[in-house]
């Protein structure tokens, strides 16, 4: 400012003196700041070009202190420029030092020479100031004004500062450059110029970061749809007891092997898949991203059908669709954020195998992927990483072929069925179905919010038990009771038509192609069907109009089906009229009227019991002894069969392959049981008496054995040997053979040859037949039905000394 100052003309700095005056007694006077503020702002940028020419560069806060200067100087009564005390101080101490050599003369004469050259005289001050150091080092802060000072000396006036503008701070601790010995210096002027420059610069430059920042997060998150990452379970979710007695510790036990669990026998191998296979609207989705919530896990959900077929790679470059390269980059971006992370892949029936062979070593115990990352190839190691993948599927792909894995995939993965009637838990399946489908219907819907005990007794209520109000934990009024009843007595009929069609899908999509005996079943009972149906119902509805909404529901949804739409209605309307006959048939006949499976008939001809027991003319029919002792020995036949062993189990997986001669023999004492109480002309009587005929048909086709023994060799380490269930008990054998297998279902004499040709025979039943697939030899499984006694033993030694091979059909 005073080097600006004085380089000026005259005129110029006259005219720019009585500029400054003007607008100061304006700002004072009128309080008018406009015109000093416009005078500053053009002062600046002159300042700064000065500077620039005298080979100092000006910050923009430099620039304005030295603008405010020149104004404030020049609009004072008597013009005069500020320097601070240790300025002059040094000024003086550099000419007496120059006088006593004689050499203040010629630095004079210099300057004055270089007038015409700005650059190289404030070069030549600053050499002589920056001298002053040596002299006083505490002035060495203060040699950019003493030049200043050595250049103008003469030409301006400058009023010396009398207060004192240093000040040491002592005693600090720290490492910052400003601190030396534990002492601080601090000069006001410097200090503003700081803390201006700070404010204007600094300051500013931290705001425009910020929001360039923000700007570009949001951009960012748009573009990588991140707000899909955070798990949001959905309010219709009903968190039942199927899922908490046991998806749940399904899921958490896998979810423990891949992630770690906490404790002191936290697992350190981590490695696995789990992958969930069910038919849609079973809450697949929904139950994982409920599992990532309460995990605290970012929740990465890759679309399959987005994928598609032709993804082969996890670089986002080779996806031909942009839809399809968002999703690879969605999978890049959860291996890059590694920790806390569940990658959900959906639908996986709709993508390539060879894609999904990539996460083959991911699900492995090396818990490494190959990705690209902004167009950079790096290797995830997920080693010790809370990071777990999770993949769901349904049974049948787009264009309704059969879905299946990698088998190297198959194999890491530990596969679950959301679908399926777990082993002692059908109550809680079935359940469910009444449960999920609370919230899609207004007169249910309160329940959903209130004590989960509430439902399962009005559920029981439903069902003609006599449960009293008062047990439940709200208060509900008469009409309020009724309308729920109505509803749920609605929704237990849907419930079995669904369970029913569930079933019949889950073993379509289960069976081989090569031994169906039918198209294959593709309308499907799932909790998506379940509240479809629920939200067209009424409490006031009749049992036809019930039936015509089923009706109409899967009527729309077959002409959806990719083939076989008639089929899959005409199966339908079996599975319907196996609920209880034909119009007009008789009582006991429509409740014992064409079921499929021995089990189903079981259970029919009990029904037909009771009711004709409870039908008895008098006291004594009804209190009949040998009809209480056949339903006790029914039920009990219906119950599951004992373990016959520690390690042997003649437990039959499949429900349709039962004792028939001990049911025939249970069936007859309970005809005649009935025959006493309702006459053997009755309609009860004739029922039991044709299915019983019904049952020694079925008996004398399935009873004829094999007439030759199959030889099972267990001598050599081949893929014959004995399988077990999932508990590990033994249940069968499994015969490695290229021969042609018997037909399913058939029964036949087994001939066990152990090590040391010791034998043992066996009968058991055809199970299973698989073709040579990859890890998979070709041979046929046979159930155990009957093993000798003496062969137990020697099964049960065998299996000690060669673990069997699992095998669950």
């Amino acid at each position: 400012a005073l080097a600006y100052v004085a380089d000026l003309s005259e005129h110029e700095r006259s005219v720019l003196t009585r500029r400054s005056a003007s607008v100061a007694r304006l700002a004072t006077v009128l309080s008018d700041t406009r015109g000093l503020a416009q005078l500053k702002a053009e002062l600046s940028p002159m300042l700064a070009a000065y500077g620039a020419s005298l080979g100092q560069s000006l910050g923009p806060s430099e620039a304005d202190d030295a603008a405010d200067v020149v104004v404030e100087s020049l609009s004072a009564k008597v013009p005069r420029f500020p320097v601070a005390r240790a300025s002059d101080e040094g000024a003086k101490m550099l000419r007496r030092k120059l006088e006593e050599s004689g050499e203040y003369r010629s630095l004079e004469d210099e300057l004055m020479l270089l007038s015409d050259r700005p650059k190289e005289r404030a070069g030549l001050a600053r050499l002589y100031a920056g001298s002053v150091e040596k002299l006083a080092p505490p002035l060495a802060s203060f040699a950019s004004e003493i030049a200043a000072i050595l250049v103008t000396d003469g030409k301006i006036d400058r009023d010396v500062l009398s207060a004192e503008t240093r000040l040491d701070v002592t005693g600090l601790l720290g490492t910052h450059d400003r601190i030396h010995d534990g002492v601080m210096t601090l000069e006001l002027a410097e200090m503003l110029v700081r803390l201006r420059h700070f404010e204007a610069v600094t300051a500013s430059r931290f705001r425009t970061f910020r929001t360039r920042r923000i700007e570009l997060l949001a951009k960012e998150r748009e573009r990588m749809r991140l707000s899909e990452l955070t798990p949001k379970v959905l309010s219709s979710f009903v968190r039942n007891r199927l899922i908490s007695d046991v998806y749940m510790p399904l899921v958490g036990a896998n979810l423990a092997k891949q992630i770690g669990s906490s404790g002191k026998d936290k697992r350190t191998d981590r490695m696995g898949l789990l992958f969930l296979v069910s038919p849609p609207g079973y809450g697949k989705t929904t139950l994982m991203e409920y599992v990532a919530s309460v995990l605290g896990l970012v929740f990465v959900k890759v679309n399959g059908p987005a994928l598609g077929h032709d993804v082969t790679s996890l670089d986002p470059a080779e996806a031909k669709s942009l839809t399809a390269r968002q999703e690879v980059e969605r999978i890049n971006l959860g291996f890059e954020m590694g920790n806390n992370v569940m990658l959900y892949v959906d639908d996986v029936q709709h993508t390539s195998p060879e894609f999904l062979e990539k996460f083959i070593s991911l699900c492995d115990a090396q818990r490494k992927v190959e990705g690209v990352f902004r167009g950079k190839s790096r290797t995830y190691d997920f080693r010790g990483k809370r990071f777990c993948v999770v993949m769901a599927a349904n049974p049948y792909t787009e264009s309704g072929a059969r879905f299946r894995i990698p088998d190297m995939l198959a194999n890491r993965a530990d596969t679950y069925n959301l679908g399926d009637v777990l082993g002692g838990k059908e109550d809680l399946f079935a359940l469910s179905y009444l449960e999920n489908a609370l919230t899609s219907h207004p007169v249910l819907a309160p329940l959903s919010g209130r004590e989960p005990q509430d439902v399962e007794k009005l559920v029981r209520m439903a069902k003609g038990e006599n449960v009293a109000t008062s047990e439940l934990s709200h208060g509900y009024s008469g009409a309020e009771v009724s309308d729920l009843l109505a509803m749920l007595k609605l929704l237990q009929r849907v419930q079995e038509v669904l369970l029913r069609v569930n079933r019949t899908y889950i073993k379509a999509a289960s069976q081989e192609d090569a031994y169906r005996t039918e198209p294959p079943f593709k309308l499907q009972g799932s909790y998506r069907n379940m509240n479809k149906i629920t939200q067209k119902l009424a409490p006031v509805m009749t049992e036809e109009e019930l039936e015509r909404t089923i009706d109409e529901h899967y009527a729309a949804e077959s002409q959806t089906l990719t083939t076989g739409a008639e089929q899959n209605l005409l199966k339908l309307a079996e599975l319907r009229t196996r609920r209880g006959g034909k119009e007009g048939d008789d009582p006991v006949a429509r409740v014992t009227g064409s079921i499929a499976g021995v089990e189903e008939q079981l259970q029919a001809l009990v029904k037909g019991l009771v009711i004709a027991a409870s039908s008895g003319a008098n006291e004594k029919k009804a209190s009949d002894s040998a009809l209480a002792d056949a339903l006790v020995k029914i039920q009990e036949s219906l119950a599951k069969p004992t373990k016959q062993d520690i390690r042997v189990t003649l437990a039959n997986p499949h429900p349709q392959v039962v004792e028939l001669e001990a049911i025939v023999q249970l069936g007859q004492a309970m005809a005649n049981a009935v025959a006493r109480v309702s006459g053997p002309e009755s309609g009860a009587s004739q029922a039991i008496v044709a299915k019983l005929a019904e049952l020694e048909a079925m008996l004398e086709r399935r009873s004829l054995p094999e007439r030759r023994p199959v030889e099972v060799d267990l001598r050599k380490r081949d893929a014959t040997n004995l399988t077990c269930d999932a508990s590990g008990l033994v249940n069968g054998v499994f015969v490695g053979t290229y021969a042609k297998a018997p037909a399913l279902r058939t029964e036949v004499l087994l001939q066990l040859v152990f090590p040391g040709n010791l034998t043992a025979s066996a009968k058991g039943v055809v199970a299973f037949v698989q073709d040579e697939d990859g890890d998979r030899p070709a041979g046929f499984g046979v159930t155990f039905v009957e093993v000798h006694e003496d062969s137990r033993a020697l099964v049960s030694q065998y299996a000690r000394s060669r673990d069997p091979v699992l095998y669950e059909v």
